[in-house]
């Protein structure tokens, strides 16, 4: 014998949006306890600290090149030769082998006396060769 039940029979139903709620909770729970259980492993140490050693400025191995207006070289404000020009690469390049070489040139110089000086660079043996370009001053608009 079959008991039937006065109400209609209604099909259940599996509501989703309440599941997606805490799932996003759940899941930024863990990040958030995740993120507080990283372990600090560093060591506490008094390094002590130097008493006869005075500060030094000095500038890392390199060389500034400024070409003129017609052509010629300077080194550090000094104007000098192309063969005494060569003898100073080689030499330096002998001591630093990673030589950075720098050249600027001044505003009337040609690009040709550039390409000169940065061919000669090059078959001193110097890679590491750099134009150095300053940008211009902005220009002031008068009214």
């Amino acid at each position: 014998m079959k008991i039937r039940s006065p109400l209609r029979p209604r099909r259940t139903r599996l509501e989703i949006i309440p599941l997606i709620d805490i799932m996003f909770f759940l899941l930024a729970s863990f990040m958030m306890v995740s993120l507080q259980m990283q372990k600090v492993r560093t060591l506490k140490a008094a390094l002590p600290t130097a008493t006869l050693a005075a500060p030094t400025n000095t500038k890392p191995d390199l060389l500034n090149l400024l070409v003129d207006a017609d052509g010629r070289v300077r080194v550090e404000d000094r104007p000098v030769s192309f063969p005494e020009l060569h003898t100073l690469l080689t030499n330096r390049f002998q001591l630093n082998t990673n030589l950075p070489v720098y050249i600027t040139g001044q505003r009337d110089a040609t690009h040709g006396a550039m390409v000169y000086v940065l061919d000669f660079v090059k078959r001193a043996g110097i890679q590491r060769v750099a134009i150095s370009v300053k940008a211009a001053a902005p220009a002031v608009a008068r009214p």
